[in-house]
């Protein structure tokens, strides 16, 4: 019979670099999108952490139904995860970003859109990308924009269909903090499709634009 569990001969140092690799991940935000990341980590085994600005206890219809991997958490105590997934409303990330004065290189997704409401209509930027001023809020920080193209509701629902998987676009100027994000993408179940650079893709993926809402299956 094998066994899933360590042998008795695995060393202590062995032990030590596997905890030092695993990677650690945060929800920050617990409405629409970020209940819907909850419930894809959760079925994909994957463990994280969640948080918002009222405290674990406001967290506890998301615990209860997946507790088991998404654990709820302080907003400081999530912010030192290695990839931290901002999805609160697009006002709210200069309060997330007050909580630390650097990022030491810390991989930030950014799954915010840029609304002007009530309007409901791309907000007026000057001519800058959504993720750009992010990135200045966050200094040290690697930032990767995905999870803000598809509705919650799509975001939330098994990614994998009889005829492929449905894809999740991103973009970042660091090309190892893309990879790593583009890694969790597929372990969640979805198609990760990389633009490239800011610079090299544009706006396509920010609100307003073609990319948003668009819902496709890669075979």
């Amino acid at each position: 019979m094998t066994s899933s569990f360590l042998s008795p001969t695995t060393s202590t140092e062995t032990l030590n670099i596997r905890r030092t690799t695993m990677t650690t991940y945060a929800i920050i935000g617990s409405g629409a999108i970020g209940s819907a990341l909850a419930e894809r980590f959760h079925a994909a085994g994957i463990n994280a952490a969640i948080t918002n600005t009222r405290g674990p206890a406001s967290l506890q219809a998301i615990t209860e139904r997946f507790g088991s991997t998404v654990k709820a958490v302080e907003l400081e105590q999530a912010l030192q995860s290695d990839v931290v997934i901002l999805a609160v409303p697009y006002d709210a990330l200069p309060q997330v970003a007050r909580k630390k004065s650097a990022w030491d290189r810390r991989t930030i997704v950014d799954a915010t859109n840029a609304i002007d409401f009530p309007a409901f209509k791309p907000r007026d930027l000057g001519g800058r990308l959504s993720s750009e001023i992010v990135a200045e809020l966050f200094p040290g920080a690697e930032l990767v924009k995905a999870f803000n193209t598809l509705p919650a509701a799509v975001l939330a629902a098994d990614p994998v269909k009889e005829n492929g998987r449905r894809v999740l676009f991103l973009s970042g100027n660091f090309p190892e903090a893309s990879k790593k994000v583009s890694d969790l993408i597929a372990r969640l179940g979805f198609a990760p499709s990389d633009l490239g650079s800011f610079k090299a893709s544009g706006s396509l993926q920010h609100f307003g634009q073609p990319l948003v809402a668009l819902n496709l299956l890669k075979d």
